[in-house]
C-alpha cells in the first residue's frame, strides 16, 4: 500500500513537471499557406511586385505565412477557375470586371494605383512613321490591336471600336506583333520596360513615343468567396501600409523610374470607357490612385 502511494506521488510530480515544461514553451501560431499562380517563365517579372506587396501586407499584421507558386503554369482563365473551385491556388491578382467580382472575392485596393489602365504602345520599327500621323482616337481605331484572349482589357478595346487580335498565351503576343498579325500592342507603362528587355522577336519592337490610351482599371487580389478570413487579413495589412506610407514607398521603389522614363507629359492619351468596371470600384478614394499632377510636383 505504501509502495502504491509512493508510486502515485512520483507519477503526480512527473506530470506536474511535464505540465510546467509544456507551459514554459513558446506557443507557435498557425501559418497561413498561400499558393499563387506560377509565373509563365523565369523571365516573367509580372509576379514580383504583387508578391512583394502581399508580403508587405501580411507583415503589417504580424502573422506567420508561407508563399509558394502553384505546381504548374496555367493561363489566367484557368488560374481564376482553379481559385473559384478552391483547387491548390488560393490567391490571384487580376484586372477586375463585373463578372470576376461575381465569382470571386475581391480586395478592392488597386495594387498598381490604376496605372494598369495607362497604356503605351509596342510597335514594329517599320510602323513608326505611320503612327506619327495619328492625332485622334478615330485615326488610332483604324489600327488593329493585340491583346490576351481572356484579359479584361480586350472587351474595353473592342467596345471602343478596335479590331483586336488575341492569343491565349502571353509570350506569343510579342511574336504576333513582330509577324504583323496586328499593328500595336497596348501595354501598361509599368510593364512595357521589362518586356522590351525580355522579348526580342525577329522583327524588333520599339516603344511608340508620343501616344497612349487611358481607361479606369484596377488590379486586385482575389480570393475564393469562402476565404473571408484571409481576405480580411490581407485587406487589414494593405490599409495599414497605405496609412503608414509603406505602400507608396514600395510602389515608388518598383515603378517611379518606369513612370519617369515614359514621359507622360509628352504623350497624348486618348481616354476610353471601361464598360465592365464594377460599381464598387473605390474611385472616391484619391489616395488609392496614381495622379499625374502629384507625380509632376
Amino acid at each position: 500500500m505504501c509502495q502504491t502511494k509512493k508510486s502515485a506521488n512520483m507519477l503526480s510530480r512527473r506530470l506536474c513537471l511535464l505540465l510546467l515544461l509544456f507551459v514554459g514553451q513558446p506557443v507557435f501560431a498557425a501559418s497561413w499557406h498561400i499558393t499563387y499562380p506560377k509565373p509563365v517563365s523565369d523571365q516573367d517579372k509580372r509576379t514580383l511586385y504583387p508578391l512583394a506587396l502581399l508580403a508587405l501586407a501580411l507583415d503589417q499584421t504580424g502573422v506567420n505565412y508561407h508563399l509558394k507558386p502553384s505546381s504548374k503554369t496555367y493561363p489566367q482563365r484557368k488560374n481564376l477557375s482553379r481559385l473559384e473551385d478552391n483547387r491548390e491556388i488560393n490567391i490571384v491578382w487580376s484586372m477586375t470586371d463585373t463578372e470576376l467580382e461575381k465569382d470571386l472575392l475581391p480586395i478592392r485596393i488597386p495594387l498598381y494605383k490604376g496605372l494598369i489602365g495607362w497604356r503605351v504602345f509596342l510597335i514594329r520599327e517599320d510602323m513608326q512613321e505611320r503612327f506619327t500621323y495619328i492625332n485622334t482616337l478615330e485615326n488610332l481605331v483604324k489600327m488593329s490591336a493585340i491583346q490576351g484572349t481572356d484579359w479584361a482589357d480586350t472587351p474595353v478595346l473592342r467596345a471602343a471600336g478596335f479590331d483586336v487580335f488575341t492569343h491565349l498565351q502571353y509570350a506569343p503576343l510579342f511574336d504576333m506583333l513582330s509577324n504583323a498579325q496586328g499593328d500595336f500592342f497596348p501595354r501598361s507603362i509599368l510593364e512595357v520596360w521589362d518586356e522590351l528587355e525580355i522579348f526580342k522577336p525577329a522583327n524588333p519592337l520599339i516603344l511608340q513615343p508620343s501616344l497612349g490610351l487611358r481607361y479606369p482599371a484596377a488590379v486586385y487580389f482575389f480570393l475564393n468567396k469562402k476565404n473571408q478570413p484571409l481576405a480580411n487579413l490581407i485587406e487589414t495589412g494593405l490599409e495599414r501600409a497605405i496609412a503608414n506610407g509603406e505602400f507608396d514607398a514600395l510602389f515608388d521603389k518598383w515603378f517611379k523610374e518606369y513612370i519617369d522614363k515614359t514621359k507622360l507629359e509628352e504623350r497624348t492619351f486618348f481616354s476610353l470607357k471601361n464598360i465592365n468596371l464594377p460599381n464598387n470600384t473605390p474611385l472616391q478614394r484619391p489616395e488609392l490612385w496614381f495622379s499625374q499632377s502629384k507625380a509632376n510636383d
